[in-house]
């Protein structure tokens, strides 16, 4: 059966400098193994499959796979997801998209041509690491635990735990070694630098962490943890990527009730068929 199918860049206006996405848009009927096979053929950090809605609050219904598992929740799949629905001639039942997937229903705003933000989830898991698993932490990053301004449990699904540096040239300079544990790494950028924040994601693939091109997930659970704690103030811009030579740009913002919104370019880089 031939189904549609795309590839797609996320968080860049530029093809082929944010975060790659494979979506088919017509997953109807594919098993599990399906799925996973296919994510783990297209070997990209996570495909994604489009169905109808099980919740008739949503418009769509959305599986997010990696290589070896799948996701409750990613942001760069649900911007690109969304972009792959709507680019199909799809209609949203309201003004915005809502998107169902393993956290529940997810709303996605069209900000203009190409531009997409999502209300970030909530955390499904906060608060301190603990001396302990801090000094982990900074052990696998290769810094001492005193260049550590503040650290967290910020997880919206994934697992990340959230790490502040005093400056971006820290997090640029980051190594990190094997861990099972996924880690995201923000400090600022000088005054009146083009982004406020650097941004990098580590994530497992066995006991080897691998850095994610640009991560929304990670930057919406940044953005509630450190605007929640009055450290960093919306909006602001944030720079993902540019260690794997990529030049993400996110978004961050925040409505009048607090809600916090991830948002960045989309661009279609492969349109056709994919047989499956």
């Amino acid at each position: 059966m031939l189904r549609p199918f795309v590839q797609v860049d996320v968080f860049s206006a530029e093809p082929f400098r944010g975060n790659p996405l494979a979506v088919v848009v017509d997953g109807e009927g594919l098993s599990d193994h399906d799925m996973q096979t296919f994510a783990n053929w297209t070997n990209l950090s996570e495909t994604t499959f489009l169905l109808p809605p099980t919740d008739p609050g949503a418009d769509y219904r959305v599986r997010i796979f990696t290589t070896t598992r799948e996701l409750p929740f990613a942001g760069h799949p649900t911007l690109g997801s969304c972009h792959a629905w709507l680019a199909h001639g799809r209609q949203p039942k309201g003004a915005d998209v809502v998107q169902e997937c393993g956290v529940g229903l997810v709303t996605v705003r069209r900000d203009g041509p190409g531009r997409l933000a999502f209300a970030a989830p909530s955390l499904v898991r906060t608060g301190s690491l603990g001396e302990e698993l801090e000094a982990e932490v900074a052990g696998v990053l290769g810094i001492p635990t005193d260049v550590i301004v503040a650290s967290a449990w910020i997880d919206n699904g994934p697992g990340w735990i959230g790490v502040l540096l005093g400056s971006a040239e820290e997090v640029l300079a980051v190594t990190p070694s094997s861990s099972t544990l996924k880690i995201g790494v923000i400090g600022p950028h000088p005054a009146g630098s083009p982004s406020a924040y650097e941004v990098r994601g580590f994530f497992p693939e066995g006991t080897t962490l691998v850095e994610d091109p640009v991560t929304g997930s990670l930057n919406a659970s940044a953005a509630q943890w450190l605007v929640g704690e009055g450290r960093f103030t919306p909006p602001y811009v944030a720079t993902q990527g540019a260690a794997l030579g990529r030049a993400g740009l996110v978004e961050i913002t925040a409505d009048d009730a607090g809600q916090i919104w991830v948002g960045g370019q989309v661009t279609t880089c492969i349109a056709g068929t994919v047989e499956r």
